[in-house]
């Protein structure tokens, strides 16, 4: 049997508690028995979210012992852990534990040094943030979750789901996911690589010198061919400029920011119409559907159709 510790601290956030508590707690093994010891642990004996308050929780000492340490999200998530939290997240990670986060849990696991360099994600909306506070992490702000073997993220809400039920695969074996993920009524069908459903566009941070203007531009004319000459004109900077302030304040490649947005325009025509795939990738600006689904594809982890499918 594998030990699994969820911590909680004050305001966190009672789905992303929870998630790890049902999904470890009901995965069973071929011959019936558990295939975890699941402890909640704080640093105090109450813990209080918005909506409730927690009691009898266990001391973070069992973080000194257990294989798994989950790190649920928190209202107050930009708020450092304490010295004695970090001291005891630090040797789990030392001694080998299995280390992850859900949702807004990330900025705790990166507060403590455990992220950098690394490839990670979180919610989508609080992805800039964590990008900004934290340069040294690697924020990939689409994906549902990143596995770094010792070292694990999530999106927010069901993606920590899906977090889960991969580690349950990876410990135990599909057939044990698959009951698990049977138990808890879900699918068993997402992987990391699968976007989050996102809502807006990545947007320039600066206060100066911003190409915000230039993005909203392209924005516009979607639907009609835009290159990085385009973009630069439009911003009345040279194309080396033009290449060197996406790179500082988008984080991506001009040509990299106009597949996300035309990938994130094709999403919401997924989502809210009926539009044929040829029309999706004229409004969204690809030379043909070919393009559209490869570009999709690549993005997303699925196809223009799977995605469709989860709205209709």
């Amino acid at each position: 049997m594998r030990s699994v510790a969820v911590l909680a601290v004050d305001d966190v956030i009672p789905f992303d508690l929870s998630v790890p508590i049902e999904i470890f707690g009901r995965a069973r093994l071929e011959d019936g028995t558990a295939g975890y010891d699941v402890r909640v642990c704080g640093e105090n004996s109450d813990v209080s979210s918005r909506f409730f308050a927690i009691s009898a929780v266990r001391d973070i000492e069992f973080l000194d012992e257990a294989d798994t340490i989950i790190v649920p999200g928190s209202l107050s998530y930009r708020s450092a852990p304490s010295p004695r939290l970090r001291a005891a997240l630090r040797r789990a990670h030392e001694r080998g534990a299995r280390v992850a986060s859900i949702c807004l849990g990330a900025f705790t696991l990166a507060s403590v040094g455990l992220l950098d360099g690394m490839r990670v994600t979180t919610h989508w909306m609080a992805a800039a943030e964590l990008a900004s506070d934290y340069p040294r992490v690697r924020v990939d702000p689409a994906v549902l979750f990143v596995d770094n073997e010792s070292v694990l993220t999530s999106a927010g809400a069901a993606a920590g789901l899906d977090l889960c039920l991969h580690m349950v695969r990876r410990d135990y074996g599909s057939a044990v996911a698959a009951e698990t993920a049977r138990l808890s009524v879900m699918p068993l069908t997402r992987d990391g690589g699968q976007a989050q459903f996102i809502a807006d566009r990545p947007r320039s941070e600066a206060d100066q010198k911003s190409i915000n203007p230039t993005l909203e531009w392209a924005e516009s004319v979607l639907g009609t061919r835009i290159t990085v000459s385009d973009l630069a004109a439009r911003a009345g900077v040279s194309q080396r400029t033009l290449i060197r302030r996406f790179n500082e304040q988008v984080r991506m490649t001009p040509n990299e920011w106009l597949q996300t947005v035309r990938v994130r325009k094709s999403q919401e025509l997924l989502e809210k119409t009926d539009a044929t795939m040829e029309n999706i990738a004229h409004q969204a600006g690809f030379a043909s559907v070919a393009a559209l689904r490869k570009a999709f594809r690549k993005t997303t982890g699925v196809t223009p159709q799977s995605y469709r499918k989860a709205f209709l």
